[in-house]
Protein backbone atom coordinates (compact mmCIF):
# COMPACT_ATOMS: atom_id res chain seq x y z
CA UNK A 1 0.00 0.00 0.00
CA UNK A 2 3.18 2.52 0.97
CA UNK A 3 4.41 2.53 -2.84
CA UNK A 4 1.03 2.73 -4.44
CA UNK A 5 0.21 5.53 -2.21
CA UNK A 6 3.68 7.16 -2.80
CA UNK A 7 3.04 6.19 -6.40
CA UNK A 8 -0.14 8.58 -6.59
CA UNK A 9 1.06 11.11 -4.40
CA UNK A 10 3.83 11.77 -7.01
CA UNK A 11 1.59 11.24 -9.47
CA UNK A 12 -0.37 14.48 -8.21
CA UNK A 13 2.20 16.40 -7.26
CA UNK A 14 3.34 16.26 -10.94
CA UNK A 15 -0.17 17.06 -12.46
CA UNK A 16 -0.10 20.25 -9.80
CA UNK A 17 3.41 21.36 -11.04
CA UNK A 18 2.43 21.18 -14.30
CA UNK A 19 -0.75 22.84 -14.30
CA UNK A 20 1.28 25.42 -12.32
CA UNK A 21 3.49 25.79 -15.31
CA UNK A 22 1.15 26.21 -17.64
CA UNK A 23 -0.75 29.03 -16.26
CA UNK A 24 1.83 30.44 -15.94
CA UNK A 25 2.95 30.45 -19.71
CA UNK A 26 -0.25 31.20 -20.22
CA UNK A 27 0.20 34.64 -18.03
CA UNK A 28 2.90 35.59 -19.80
CA UNK A 29 1.79 35.48 -23.05
CA UNK A 30 -1.65 37.50 -21.72
CA UNK A 31 0.96 40.02 -20.83
CA UNK A 32 2.41 40.13 -23.69
CA UNK A 33 -0.66 40.55 -25.53
CA UNK A 34 -1.56 43.15 -22.93
CA UNK A 35 1.46 45.13 -23.27
CA UNK A 36 0.75 44.73 -27.13
CA UNK A 37 -2.43 46.58 -26.92
CA UNK A 38 -1.39 49.01 -25.30
CA UNK A 39 1.33 50.07 -27.21
CA UNK A 40 -0.75 49.91 -30.44
CA UNK A 41 -3.13 52.06 -29.06
CA UNK A 42 -0.56 54.45 -27.98
CA UNK A 43 0.74 54.43 -31.41
CA UNK A 44 -2.73 54.37 -33.17
CA UNK A 45 -3.51 58.01 -30.86
CA UNK A 46 -0.36 59.63 -31.50
CA UNK A 47 -0.88 58.62 -35.67
CA UNK A 48 -4.43 60.33 -35.31
CA UNK A 49 -3.32 62.96 -33.33
CA UNK A 50 -0.82 64.23 -36.07
CA UNK A 51 -3.07 63.62 -38.59
CA UNK A 52 -5.51 66.09 -36.74
CA UNK A 53 -3.17 68.42 -35.98
CA UNK A 54 -1.94 68.76 -39.87
CA UNK A 55 -6.00 69.17 -41.10
CA UNK A 56 -6.10 71.99 -38.82
CA UNK A 57 -2.94 73.60 -39.56
CA UNK A 58 -4.10 73.59 -43.34
CA UNK A 59 -7.68 74.61 -42.48
CA UNK A 60 -5.42 77.27 -40.71
CA UNK A 61 -3.61 78.31 -43.39
CA UNK A 62 -6.63 78.67 -45.58
CA UNK A 63 -7.89 81.13 -43.47
CA UNK A 64 -10.94 78.21 -42.15
CA UNK A 65 -11.09 78.39 -38.23
CA UNK A 66 -13.01 75.37 -36.67
CA UNK A 67 -15.66 76.42 -34.33
CA UNK A 68 -16.86 74.85 -30.94
CA UNK A 69 -19.47 71.88 -32.73
CA UNK A 70 -16.52 70.95 -35.37
CA UNK A 71 -18.65 72.44 -38.41
CA UNK A 72 -15.71 75.60 -40.22
CA UNK A 73 -16.82 78.76 -40.81
CA UNK A 74 -16.48 78.22 -44.38
CA UNK A 75 -18.84 75.81 -44.45
CA UNK A 76 -21.05 77.63 -42.10
CA UNK A 77 -21.32 81.04 -44.14
CA UNK A 78 -22.09 79.15 -47.25
CA UNK A 79 -24.80 77.03 -45.57
CA UNK A 80 -26.24 79.91 -43.94
CA UNK A 81 -25.78 81.86 -47.67
CA UNK A 82 -27.35 79.03 -49.30
CA UNK A 83 -30.09 78.87 -46.66
CA UNK A 84 -31.32 82.64 -47.17
CA UNK A 85 -31.21 82.28 -51.15
CA UNK A 86 -33.90 79.22 -50.51
CA UNK A 87 -36.11 80.68 -48.10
Amino acid sequence: MGASSSAQTRALAEAKFKKKELQLREAEKAMAEYVAAGIAAREKTARLRALREAKEAAEAAEGRLPSADGIDKTVRARHKKRDTQIG
